[in-house]
Formats: C-alpha cells, structure tokens, sequence
C-alpha cells in the first residue's frame, strides 16, 4: 500500500519541482529599487495594448497624470502595484518597458538579472 501512496504522490511532486525550477530561471529586473519580473513587464505592455490607443487629449492628460491609467487595471501583476505607489510611476514604467525591450533575457542590460 505505501508503495502505491508513493507512486500516486510522483506526479504532483514532479510539478511542484518544475514550477520551482522554473521560478528560479525566471529574469528580474532591477530599476530605481523596484524589482519586478521580465513577465511582468509584458503583462503591463499587453494591458497598455488592451486599451487601445487614446485620443492625443487623453494622452496629454495621462502623460500629467501621477497614476498611470494601468495602475488602475485589476489585472496588473502585483509585482508592478508599489511602481503605482511612486511619484514617478509614468516614468519609471516607460523605462522598465525600455530596459525589457533591450533583449533582457539576454542579460544585454546590466538592470536584468537571472537570465540565462
């Protein structure tokens, strides 16, 4: 019977081993002493992209704005939520996307770390 018990736990400790293993080759990126994932990071480029372009009048109103319009979408990682607390929130967010664009899994950028 233990043998069995054993047999039946193998699948479910082989996927806890794989998510472990994959968190730790995960790239993070290092910015203004904030740490965030390089898949999150894409994540706040697929939630940009989802609404879709803005008038040139909301543009400006965003780009005046402390709190991107991002900060508000419930689907924001949570690793990128204290981004929203700063004061430089806009420009702290344009320069992750800046930094992930520059082949950070590569590690071409000093601010990415974990990469292969």
């Amino acid at each position: 019977m233990s043998g069995r018990m054993v047999l039946g736990l193998l699948p479910g400790v082989a996927v806890v081993f794989l998510l472990l293993l994959q968190d730790t080759h995960s790239v993070s990126i290092q910015y203004q002493g904030f740490q965030v994932q390089l898949e999150s990071v894409k994540k706040l480029r697929d939630l940009e992209e989802q609404r879709g372009p803005n008038p040139s009048s909301v543009s400006r109103l965003q780009a005046q704005s402390l709190v991107p319009s991002v900060c508000h979408h419930p689907a924001l990682p949570p690793d990128l939520q204290p981004v929203c607390a700063s004061k430089e929130a806009v420009r702290v967010f344009q320069a992750l996307k800046s930094i992930a664009n520059d082949d950070c899994e590569l590690c071409v950028n000093v601010a990415c770390t974990g990469c292969l």
